[in-house]
């Protein structure tokens, strides 16, 4: 019988897409999308589960700087592996050392935690396994910019937008990263087809991809807040100048 390779690559490639999408779904999760680390705190405690019922598996913690570059310093995750049982939960810790004292105390540091699961040997031969990664934004908060208090008017109604051409360029004043992840024309509009996430730096400024054009002359924005929530900015423009404020109802 004559066999077609065509054909047998082509199951071949159906039968490893199902293994794939069977084993995916991540076992080790975590209870956050972001850490922020207050510069008054000596460690953050993350709480993390197994969310496989019959096997126990490993889970291995650390940090990386803003570039992607493995570090053990300022921040370190305790411990940096640990195995959680079929269906437990858990804790991971970053925790500060002293050289947080030489990062800006102005302005957030950015890191980015790393959690990845690794499952245990299998029996079956042939059996191809998969180690899952979560990976979030870590931002390092110094103490002299921690707010006192309840917050009565977020830190990113501070944001100003300037019309450059057919660009929206923004402004952050603040000494905070600040996360836009979507933009419309109205509160309930459809997002643009060209928006594109942008993080901004502290004091720093980034240019939307979005084009002026298709956001309209009263551009909203939705931000992520410290707690992983969406809330929105509506911004009021005048000439080439353009201020924010919140939408009420947003979250």
């Amino acid at each position: 019988m004559k066999v077609n390779n065509k054909n047998v690559g082509l199951m071949a490639g159906l039968l490893l897409s199902a293994l794939l999408s069977q084993q995916a779904n991540a076992a080790i999760a975590l209870d956050r999308t972001r850490v922020v680390f207050e510069g008054n705190q000596k460690s953050v405690s993350l709480n993390v589960r197994n969310e496989n019922k019959q096997l126990p598996y490993l889970a291995q913690g650390w940090v990386e700087d803003a570039k992607g570059n493995k570090v053990t310093s300022p921040l370190v995750v305790l411990p940096p592996v640990q195995r959680i049982e079929a269906g437990a939960r858990s804790q991971v810790k970053i925790q500060s050392l002293p050289a947080t004292a030489t990062l800006p105390q102005d302005r957030e540091s950015l890191f980015y935690f790393n959690l990845r699961e690794i499952p245990p040997r299998s029996e079956k031969p042939n059996t191809l396994q998969i180690a899952l990664q979560t990976r979030i934004k870590l931002f390092y908060r110094p103490a002299a910019i921690v707010p006192k208090g309840a917050i009565t008017t977020p830190w990113e109604e501070s944001l100003t937008l300037t019309r450059v051409g057919d660009t929206y360029q923004v402004n952050n004043p603040t000494p905070y990263y600040i996360s836009l992840v979507d933009g419309s024309t109205t509160k309930a509009g459809q997002s643009v087809s060209d928006f594109k996430p942008l993080m901004v730096p502290p004091k720093e400024s980034a240019t939307l991809a979005a084009s002026a054009t298709s956001l309209g002359g009263s551009p909203v924005l939705t931000y992520i807040n410290d707690y992983g929530a969406r809330p929105q900015l509506q911004f009021t423009c005048n000439g080439t100048a353009c201020k924010a404020s919140a939408v009420k109802g947003s979250q």
